[in-house]
């Protein structure tokens, strides 16, 4: 291999898909049978916040205190790797070590994950340690700010959309497949909630990359969503 052809090489950038959207959009369900498909790593970013959540309610016994959460985020290690048990997981995530999957899907963590995920030191923070585990390149990254912060110079960027109603439906289905009881109504206002928080959040609020394709999924099947995302990162 000549000198020239080597240094080309090393300046090549890792290839990352990534794909942002609102909550019960469908993009993670999208970025992980898109990185089957592909033979990538999928990364859902947001496991890190749920993580660094879970640190807070260990550590700190809630997560109201910023500044001391943003510290906390600063000190822990906080890491995903590919499933090393097939126990239904897509991704190992480690907490100092600890294998902490499971943990961070629990209904406490999904109460409290809003506001450290809002928390700019936070955001700082595990934004550079996404960027070092995109540099591992072949991956599929999923997230709400991917395009727009985390990776803007991606090589691909989807935005997934779809209404406030067809996503409190969607979310419903997968509480009530879980065995949890909530209405409709709760849901939806759930939802809007969360919209809210991210899209109006001072430091990189959810808003789709100005060179993101934007793909709207009411009414769409995920193999429908699939198909049409593939077509863009496969022409």
């Amino acid at each position: 291999m000549s000198t020239r052809g080597a240094a080309m090489r090393k300046q090549q950038k890792p290839l990352v898909i990534a794909i942002d959207g609102p909550a019960a959009s469908g993009k993670s369900t999208l970025a992980e049978k898109l990185a089957q498909r592909l033979g990538f790593f999928y990364f859902d970013t947001g496991v890190m916040y749920r993580a660094a959540t879970l640190a807070a309610m260990k550590d700190l016994g809630g997560v109201e205190d910023e500044k001391a959460v943003t510290r906390l985020t600063a000190a822990v290690q906080i890491d995903v790797r590919p499933p090393s048990v097939e126990d239904g997981r897509v991704m190992d995530v480690l907490l100092n070590g600890e294998d902490v999957t499971w943990e961070i899907r629990t209904p406490e963590v999904d109460r409290n994950v809003s506001p450290v995920s809002a928390y700019e030191g936070v955001r700082t923070i595990l934004t550079n340690r996404q960027r070092d585990i995109g540099m591992r390149g072949n991956m599929v990254m999923v997230g709400r700010d991917i395009g727009t912060v985390v990776f803007p110079d991606a090589r691909y960027k989807i935005y997934l959309e779809a209404s406030p109603e067809e996503r409190a439906r969607r979310r419903l289905k997968e509480m009530q497949l879980r065995g949890e009881t909530h209405s409709f109504e709760e849901v939806l206002q759930s939802i809007i909630r969360r919209d809210g928080i991210d899209s109006t959040r001072q430091h990189a609020p959810l808003k789709p990359a100005v060179d993101a394709v934007i793909i709207d999924t009411d009414g769409k099947s995920i193999e429908e969503v699939l198909e049409e995302t593939l077509a863009i990162v496969q022409p």
